[in-house]
């Protein structure tokens, strides 16, 4: 079996007397969909945030590609290969989808060139520009500035930045929020087209698309994992129906 690339052994995270995270522990294989739900306040975001190097958990390890990244920076994690999207868009609205992904193959060069220089137009920035565009479906919209797409469209442009790092991990932090039911498919689309590619951490609220696409569910409630293992498993779980889906038995 191959080594997981991400791995989270007991990992907390308080704020004051508020545990957020309680000693989490999974661990993502290569090529894995794992998505990670809970209810509001069950600790998601941040943990990510912990994952990401945003924050820095109080106790525990986070190994990355069979490396301790606890203590690394966002941009030394970035540097290695994991990649995150986020709930609110990052993109620079004034800016086209070229010149948002060129910039993003420009922030990871070793020595990368003065920042905001037209990007779009660097040969050794446009070519894999143009290849994370194409992946994510938006070449007919390269040169549109990011600021007048959809909502749907920026969630798919901060995937291809991300695509950039040319990651062996992306975090994606609710996707799906805030998208209606046609672009809502694509981006379930565009997600299972990169499915055994990437390893993926998906937090989502949206059930459909959570058992839709992953390999592996881990279930957060009050900071702590209540149930991970395949979709049917976690579904049928009754812990996770009283807790999370609002059933009981």
């Amino acid at each position: 079996m191959a080594e997981p690339v991400l791995v989270l052994d007991g990992v907390r995270k308080s704020f004051g007397a508020l545990k957020v995270t309680d000693g989490v522990s999974f661990s993502v294989a290569p090529g894995e969909l794992h998505a990670l739900i809970g209810p509001n306040g069950a600790g998601k975001t941040t943990l990510v945030h912990q994952i990401s190097g945003m924050l820095r958990p109080d106790a525990g390890s986070i190994r990355f590609r069979g490396t301790d990244i606890t203590g690394l920076s966002p941009e030394k994690r970035a540097r290695a290969g994991l990649a995150r999207t986020f709930q609110i868009t990052s993109t620079i609205a004034s800016l086209s989808v070229l010149e948002n992904v060129a910039l993003s193959v420009q922030a990871r060069a070793t020595h990368p060139l003065a920042l905001f220089r037209n990007a779009a137009r660097d040969e050794r920035l446009n070519g894999p520009a143009w290849a994370a565009i194409a992946s994510v479906g938006l070449s007919e919209r390269a040169h549109v500035p990011a600021g007048r797409l959809s909502h749907g469209e920026k969630r798919a442009l901060e995937i291809a930045m991300a695509l950039t790092l040319e990651p062996a991990a992306i975090l994606l932090d609710e996707p799906l929020a805030g998208v209606g039911h046609e672009e809502g498919a694509r981006l379930i689309a565009l997600l299972k087209s990169l499915k055994g590619r990437y390893a993926m951490l998906l937090v989502e609220h949206d059930m459909e698309a959570v058992f839709a696409l992953a390999d592996k569910v881990s279930v957060l409630v009050y900071g702590r994992v209540v149930a991970s293992g395949d979709p049917a498993a976690v579904r049928a779980d009754p812990t996770v129906r009283e807790a999370y889906l609002g059933e009981e038995g």
